[in-house]
């Protein structure tokens, strides 16, 4: 069984500046709760009880608020304010969290590796929390640990995107298994529209084998000096089998102000309510 999951959450959100001068892109809230809470949640209902942050400086804010807050339960307590907190204070009773630092912003394959002394020799789950996804019946990642279990290989997660858009992402090539399920044959990391082999981008949603940490290792840094995930994911992809799966769902790209409104819409329009009033 798949344990453990980790979300690499060091960036800086340059995108949110001025907010995230002081406090990181992952706490901002859609609606009432915080974007990293929505992606710890997805984790939890597929099974991963482990989660793993691996965070930069100005970050405690998360370490915090995956913590108890005495002063504040204690203000609050025998009030129907209480209810607000009710779904945080089960993640904290029931999930295991554990912590470490990317002193070095060096891309997503060097703060995947970052976490190798927290998940050790086994598969594990990532998610990125600027992803803020939403299953039809199981969530995303409840998804794609169903088909680990059939198939025990590296999995990511795709969508179609607009041509025009291609170079925003990883996207894959593939030969068809069965309808959206894909065998890895290539992978371009931000390719131009004319260079692209499909449109069929990879989202913030892996499962990777534990042998991706040596593939790390042995990626050479590309531009800026960033080690790239897709570099180490294709040599996986050449040696052996890596799956892409068209999940069955919404995403919505919260590290953009476009993709962050219009999630937060969604969720005030189809998820939110009022614990106060239910």
């Amino acid at each position: 069984m798949i344990r453990k999951c980790l979300f690499p959450v060091a960036g800086y959100g340059t995108r949110f500046l001025p907010a995230t001068k002081s406090m990181p892109k992952e706490m901002l809230p859609i609606v009432n709760k915080p974007l990293v809470q929505y992606g710890v949640e997805e984790a939890v209902k597929a099974g991963l009880d482990n989660v793993t942050f691996v965070t930069g400086r100005g970050k405690r804010a998360i370490a915090d608020h995956f913590d108890i807050s005495y002063e504040l339960e204690h203000q609050i307590a025998g009030s129907n304010k209480e209810k607000y907190l009710d779904g945080i204070r089960y993640l904290i009773d029931n999930v295991n969290f554990s912590f470490t630092r990317q002193n070095n912003m060096l891309g997503l394959g060097h703060a995947i590796l970052t976490g190798e002394p927290l998940i050790g020799d086994e598969a594990f789950g990532v998610v990125l929390a600027d992803d803020l996804c939403f299953g039809e019946e199981d969530g995303v990642m409840a998804q794609m640990v169903k088909l680990y279990n059939q198939f025990r290989c590296t999995i990511v997660a795709i969508e179609e995107v607009p041509e025009d858009e291609v170079h925003k992402y990883g996207v894959i090539q593939g030969e068809s298994m069965m309808e959206g399920l894909y065998r890895v044959t290539d992978m371009v990391e931000k390719p131009s529209k004319e260079e692209a082999p499909s449109n069929l981008a990879i989202i913030g949603r892996y499962i990777l084998t534990p042998d991706i940490f040596d593939k790390i290792r042995n990626t050479p840094a590309g531009r800026n000096g960033e080690v790239q995930i897709t570099d180490a994911i294709l040599q996986q992809a050449k040696e052996g089998c890596v799956l892409a799966f068209k999940f069955k769902g919404k995403r919505f790209d919260c590290g953009s102000v476009d993709g962050f409104v219009e999630a937060t819409n969604y969720c005030y329009k189809n998820i939110y309510q009022d614990p106060t009033e239910a």
